[in-house]
């Protein structure tokens, strides 16, 4: 018994450990609140013990208690839809909005987390029971490692190229370089613009690049990230100080456009490199035969 005991106690304190250097609280608001963080913790626990005792069991036999793992499957999804709701909730009240990709990329990662949980609890408890608590200790901590490499995926600056981009108007168009923006009606607000607007462009590297950018869950994606960071001058029911990114029509490139609280331009760029790529927005034209003869 002290040999089952060992593999559990190991296999629930990596996974567990697991899910804690996991766990982020950043400007997507998710989760910001502790009761958001201990929810994400307790599941996160659950998952641990899952994946803890499935080894002891298999050995024991004890067959049933595997069939808890595919219990767990379905708990995990709920967790998925649990995020969406909450965020979707959340979306309401807000003047800048992530959009449903975004919220959908969010609720997913959520959801593969717990997996990730139940896999190093699962090595680390199988090392620890056949092995000896020294490699259950060496194969948790790979464990980890691994789960936090697989959680970074890539980011716009990856991609792209961002640079800088003139605000100006032609007539009362506001443009972004040679990108059309919107149009701004009010002379006090086309003053205030040409004042206080930031604008940049942003370059895709090859053609999927250029039907990422071209999602718009990316570019509400873009908008976002940025608009929750810098912050946005943008009021309710007044949209000609609303954040955007416009696409050139012929060039595929885009045009960002931002009045901010923080009028800072080089670090809106480096912000705009570092948003992550939505997994499904993520273009993949290259990938087919027909998609390179087409690029070529």
């Amino acid at each position: 018994m002290e040999r089952y005991g060992l593999a559990i106690l190991m296999g629930i304190t990596v996974g567990f450990m697991d899910r804690w250097a996991m766990l982020r609280s950043d400007y997507r608001h998710y989760p910001t609140y502790p009761h958001g963080q201990l929810n994400h913790l307790a599941l996160g626990f659950i998952a641990a013990s899952l994946g803890a005792v499935a080894v002891p069991a298999i050995a024991k036999p004890d067959y049933v208690a595997v069939t808890f793992l595919v219990l767990a499957a379905q708990q995990f999804r709920d967790v998925r839809n649990m995020e969406r709701e909450s965020l979707n909730k959340l979306e309401e009240t807000k003047l800048i909005r992530r959009g449903s990709d975004y919220i959908e990329g969010i609720a997913r990662v959520f959801e593969a987390r717990n997996y990730l949980v139940i896999f190093a609890a699962l090595i680390s408890s199988a090392a620890a029971f056949w092995l000896g608590w020294q490699y259950g200790l060496l194969f948790g901590a790979v464990a980890i490692i691994l789960s936090l490499c697989l959680m970074s995926g890539s980011y716009i600056g990856d991609i792209a190229e961002v640079c800088a981009g003139k605000v100006h108007f032609k007539e009362s168009v506001l443009m972004v370089d040679d990108i059309v923006i919107m149009n701004v009606g009010l002379p006090a607000a086309r003053k205030k613009i040409l004042e206080e607007g930031m604008g940049v462009i942003i370059s895709p590297k090859d053609d999927d690049a250029r039907l990422t950018l071209d999602s718009p869950g990316q570019r509400m994606a873009i908008v976002h990230d940025v608009a929750s960071i810098l912050g946005s001058k943008v009021e309710i029911n007044e949209t000609e100080l609303m954040p955007m990114a416009r696409k050139h029509p012929d060039k595929g490139y885009l045009g960002f456009f931002l009045v901010a609280n923080e009028p800072d331009l080089d670090y809106l760029m480096e912000i705009i490199r570092k948003i992550p790529v939505l997994e499904s927005a993520r273009g993949t034209a290259l990938k087919s035969y027909f998609g390179r003869k087409a690029a070529d």
